[in-house]
This record gives C-alpha cells, structure tokens and sequence, in this order.
C-alpha cells in the first residue's frame, strides 16, 4: 500500500552558510510516523518552531559527529524535557551514537541527562545491519567524508527517501540508492571535485545512474547557490530528472 511521505526541508545550508541554516530534514511518513535527519546547530529551534507536541517526534536521525549535523541534541533534549515528554524516543545513528550524544549533552547541561523523564533508546544503525523504526524500514551505507558518515534509506508502504548526510558517494551508497523515489544528497560545489564533498555534477550522475524520479540539492557551499540553480536549470531537461534547490521551509511530497 502505497503511503505519503512529507520531507519538510528545516535547514538547507552547510555548516557556515549565515542565511541558509544547517541541513535536517523533518520527514512524516504513513500514519502520522514523524523522524528529524540530522540536528545541527540550528534544528532544534526550526523544529519547534513548526511542532509543539513534545511527543510526536518518534525518531532522530545522526548521520555523523560535525556539529552542523548533531550539535542541536542538547538543546532539542532539553526542549522535551521542558515541554513534559514523557514517550521514548529513538535517537539512531553510527556506531557510538550514545557515546557522542551523552558527551555533547554533559557539555552543554551537566548532569541533566538524569532528569530526563522520558527514554532514550540509543541504536546503531551500521552497513548491513537495517532496522525497522516506528514501522519503517532504515538501511545505510557509508559515504566518503572526513569523518564516518552514514547515508540513510527509510522505506515505507512503497515509499523510499534516501538522506545522504555528508560525502561524496560510494559503491555501497549508489547501491543503497538505487530505485528510491528521492534522493537528497550535499552538493558543496557546481562541478569541480572537492576532496569528502559532492558536487552538483556528481550527484546529477548519482541519481541518473540510481534511476531515481527526484533529486533535492542540499548543503551548498553559500557563495554557490544562485550559481547551481542557472546549471540545474541547463542540465536537468535531457536528463528526464525533476532536480531541484530547496529553500528553508519548503516541504516535498512523494
């Protein structure tokens, strides 16, 4: 049965873009399923912005340790508590995902992980090793990127999204991404490579070699931006590939 996943870009921006924040996805799928890719800096007051109930989120997503993708957990722990959270919630990433969160959590509010007065179920979603979550299916595969980074396959109900994190791709993430309905991939720059990071280029090859139908572009080098909407304008029509550069706020439907 097939069922409607909504991806709400929260942030679209790398690390040190000043106008774009850091890239995380709010993804709903089938029956009101709610899961956040990546928590950097400034998710957490995105998310909140655009959700009040503290117990919807029933997942987040980690796909490495840089903090534009995973510096937001202690403010977005934080919040829950403050908001009376009282459901579990899965907190899934590479491994020592619940090393990594503990540290940054004792760092930013010492001895608060105690007061939490709901569960963290912390898990490891390595290579090989896929996970069913709140009725969907998560896979991963590992990128090319100056530290570990995972990217994320999430199926459900004939529905998938892949997620790349950060890094150039992989045999195994091409293999990952292969027949999804969409790719959201980094593309740091227009086409000249750049060591751990994607280009606009490289990632027209991956999803055309992947035979996906969607490609959103994400995590933009910020002088980048207006430049890579003139290439995908002049690129994307003999592909027969609906390519596009989400704005912060916007949300896709598949």
């Amino acid at each position: 049965m097939l069922r409607i996943m909504k991806i709400h870009f929260l942030g679209v921006g790398e690390a040190c873009d000043e106008r774009c924040p850091n890239t995380s996805l709010d993804v709903t799928a089938g029956h009101g399923r709610r899961f956040l890719l990546d928590c950097g800096f400034t998710a957490p007051h995105l998310y909140f912005a655009c959700c009040g109930d503290p117990d919807e989120l029933d997942a987040v997503w980690i796909s490495h340790f840089h903090g534009d993708h995973f510096f937001g957990m202690p403010l977005l722990l934080l919040r829950f508590w403050e908001m009376g959270r009282t459901r579990e919630l899965v907190v899934a990433g590479p491994r020592g995902i619940r090393e990594k969160v503990t540290a940054a959590m004792e760092l930013a509010y010492p001895d608060f992980m105690a007061r939490l007065r709901y569960r963290l179920d912390f898990v490891e979603i390595e290579p090989g090793n896929g996970r069913e979550i709140a009725g969907t299916s998560w896979n991963t595969a590992e990128n090319s990127h100056s530290q570990r980074c995972l990217s994320l396959s999430i199926a459900d109900g004939g529905r998938r999204v892949f997620y790349s994190g950060d890094g150039r791709p992989t045999g195994e993430t091409r293999t990952l991404a292969r027949g999804c309905d969409l790719i959201v991939h980094e593309a740091f720059r227009l086409d000249e490579e750049v060591e751990n990071h994607c280009s606009v280029r490289g990632c027209l090859e991956f999803a055309g070699r992947a035979g996906v139908k969607h490609l959103a572009l994400v995590h933009l080098q910020r002088s980048c931006r207006e430049r890579a909407r003139d290439m995908i304008a002049g690129l994307t029509p003999e592909r027969g590939l609906h390519v596009f550069l989400p704005e912060p706020g916007d949300i896709f439907c598949l």
